[in-house]
């Protein structure tokens, strides 16, 4: 799956404003919702959240990529937003986040969302990408290496 097919540009957010887990979850569905992706953006909200307190999607190495399944989207939809204060996430590593890649996707679809999990780790393994997007000083930036190394 190409990341840049479900990430709108205007998706981005650089920096995240909030420090706590759930209020920068919300403001990336808040930025989602304000570019009109969802149906119902408390119903997108709350699959976030639930899914959330199963289990954190810290995934480590600073990196969060919290999702979930609703009806309130026909696709799958994506934001990223990148912290400049870390964000403490109950990671697997116990570290904070300044890294946040949000998916929201169909509930009767669960391929497109396995596969953009998949490569969201893909890149994220890449430390040099990691750390560009860290530095990143725009969301056009953001997008453009994120364009770059699907190339």
């Amino acid at each position: 799956m190409i990341l840049t097919q479900i990430l709108h540009p205007n998706c981005i957010k650089i920096p995240v404003e909030n420090n706590e887990k759930e209020a920068a979850i919300t403001e990336l569905i808040d930025l989602l919702d304000a570019n009109g992706l969802f149906s119902d953006r408390d119903v997108a909200l709350e699959a976030v959240l639930t899914r959330e307190r199963i289990r954190s999607t810290g995934t480590g190495a600073g990196i969060a990529i919290p999702h979930g399944k609703c009806n309130a989207v026909k696709e799958l939809i994506m934001a990223i937003g990148i912290a400049h204060e870390p964000i403490e996430f109950d990671s697997v590593d116990g570290k904070p986040v300044k890294i946040l890649i949000l998916l929201v996707s169909p509930a009767d679809q669960t391929g497109p969302h396995i596969q953009a999990l998949a490569g969201i780790s893909r890149v994220m393994l890449n430390e040099e990408f990691k750390q560009k997007l860290e530095k990143a000083a725009s969301a056009d930036e953001i997008y453009r290496l994120l364009d770059e190394i699907e190339s």
